[in-house]
C-alpha cells in the first residue's frame, strides 16, 4: 500500500481560489514548515523548499529524495501478486482462500488513495496522481474479486463501487479544468467526512464477532464529522478550529493506511487456516516500499510521512511476513533474508543520521 501519507489540510474555503495563488500558498506555508509532504514531490527534492540549503546536506537531500522516487516501484506492483493468486483460488473454486484478506483493511486502503488522489490532482502532482490511482484501481480490484467470492456484501460492494467510479471520474474531469469549483469543494467535504466516518466504523467492525456487531461508531463520527466540516466551510467556528478541521484529513488518510495491517493480522490470528490465500509477495513490496520512504521523511522531519511509513514497514511488511511464517505459509530463507534486510536497513540508517547530526552540530559551532 502506498504510504504517501504526508497530507496536509485540504482547504475548506467557500469560494473558489485561483490555482496559481493556491500553489503560491501552499509552497509558502511548506517552505514555513521545512516539510516536504509527498513522495512524488521528494523525487525532486533537490529544488524542493523545505529541504535544508546548507551546503553539508546536500548530499543527503540528493539520496534521500531518489530513495523516496524509487519507492514508487514497489508501490506500483504491491497488488499484483495478491490479484494473481485471488484469480488462482477463484479459478481453482478455492473461493475460501480468499476470506483470508480483510475487505475492511483492503476499504481503509482504498479511502486513504482516494484522498491522497484528490490532493495531489488539485497540485497537478501528475506523478503522484498516476501512483494514487493505480492504487485506487489496483485496491478495487482485490475487493472485487473478495465480493465474487463472497466476502464483501452485495450492498457494501455497489456503494464501494459507486464511490470509486465517481471518485475517479471526478478527480480526472477537475484535472483537465471541466469541473466547477463548487463540485470540487463538495467532493472534497465528502472525502473528509467519508474518511472520519469509515475509520471508527472499521476499526469496530475488524473485532466483531469478539465484540458486537454495531453501526454505533460510525453513525456518531458522521454525525459529528458533517457538522464540523459545515461549520468549518460556512467560517462558523475560531480560526484555530477550522485549521484543525482542514489539517485531520491528512491524518485520517494515514491513520486508514495504518488499520490495514492491523486488520490482516486480525484476520490472521483468527483464521490461521485461511493464511495461504495471502501473498507474501505483496507483503515484502510493501516492507520494501515504505521502507525506502523512511529516510526521507527523517531527513525532512515529517512526523506524519515517518509515522505512516515505519507503521507499515513493521507491521503491513514485516509483521505479516512473520505471522505467516509462524503458520508455515513462507518459507524460511524468504523471511530471514527480509529480516536481515530490514534491520540491516534500519541500522544504518540510524548510523547515517548520527553522522548528519554530529557533522551539523559541528558547523554549527564553527
Amino acid at each position: 500500500m502506498p504510504f504517501s501519507l504526508a497530507l496536509p489540510h485540504l482547504p475548506l474555503s467557500p469560494l473558489p481560489i485561483p490555482i496559481k495563488s493556491l500553489i503560491s500558498h501552499k509552497s509558502l506555508a511548506l517552505r514555513n514548515r521545512h516539510r516536504l509532504l509527498t513522495p512524488a514531490s521528494a523525487a525532486a527534492a533537490s529544488n524542493s523548499p523545505s529541504a535544508p540549503h546548507r551546503p553539508e546536506f546536500s548530499h543527503w537531500d540528493t539520496m534521500t529524495s531518489k530513495l523516496a522516487g524509487a519507492s514508487n516501484i514497489p508501490f506500483l506492483l504491491i497488488q499484483l501478486p495478491q490479484i494473481i493468486l485471488n484469480s488462482q483460488n477463484l479459478l481453482a473454486g478455492n473461493a475460501s482462500a480468499l476470506f483470508a484478506i480483510p475487505w475492511l483493511g483492503m476499504l481503509t486502503g482504498l479511502l486513504g488513495n482516494l484522498t491522497l488522489l484528490s490532493y495531489f490532482v488539485k497540485k497537478k502532482e501528475v506523478e503522484a496522481a498516476v501512483v494514487q490511482t493505480l492504487g485506487v484501481v489496483s485496491i478495487y480490484i482485490v475487493i472485487a474479486q473478495l465480493a465474487m467470492a463472497g466476502a464483501v456484501p452485495l450492498p457494501q460492494f455497489t456503494v464501494i463501487s459507486v464511490v470509486v467510479a465517481a471518485g475517479l471520474f471526478l478527480n480526472f474531469l477537475y484535472y483537465f479544468g471541466r469541473l466547477s469549483d463548487l463540485f470540487w469543494f463538495a467532493w472534497e467535504d465528502f472525502v473528509t467526512i467519508g474518511g472520519l466516518s469509515v475509520l471508527p466504523q472499521v476499526m469496530w467492525s475488524t473485532f466483531v464477532p469478539v465484540i458486537p456487531n454495531s453501526v454505533l461508531p460510525g453513525t456518531i463520527s458522521c454525525s459529528v464529522a458533517v457538522v464540523a466540516v459545515t461549520m468549518a466551510r460556512f467560517r462558523k467556528l475560531p480560526e484555530k478550529g477550522v485549521k484543525f478541521i482542514q489539517s485531520i484529513s491528512g491524518w485520517t488518510a494515514t491513520f486508514l493506511f495504518m488499520w490495514m495491517p492491523i486488520a490482516q493480522m486480525w484476520t490472521n490470528y483468527l483464521n490461521p487456516d485461511n493464511i495461504k490465500g495471502v501473498s507474501a509477495l505483496t507483503m515484502l513490496l510493501g516492507m520494501i516500499g515504505n521502507g525506502l520512504m523512511i529516510p526521507r521523511a527523517l531527513f525532512i522531519r515529517d512526523l506524519m510521512w515517518f509515522t505512516g511509513s515505519s507503521w507499515a514497514s513493521f507491521l503491513y511488511g514485516w509483521g505479516n511476513l512473520l505471522f505467516m511464517y509462524c503458520f508455515s505459509s513462507v518459507n524460511r530463507e524468504l523471511f530471514w533474508l527480509a529480516t536481515v534486510s530490514l534491520y540491516t536497513w534500519l541500522g544504518s540508517l540510524k548510523k547515517a543520521i548520527s553522522f548528519k547530526y554530529r557533522a551539523s552540530s559541528c558547523c554549527t559551532a564553527f
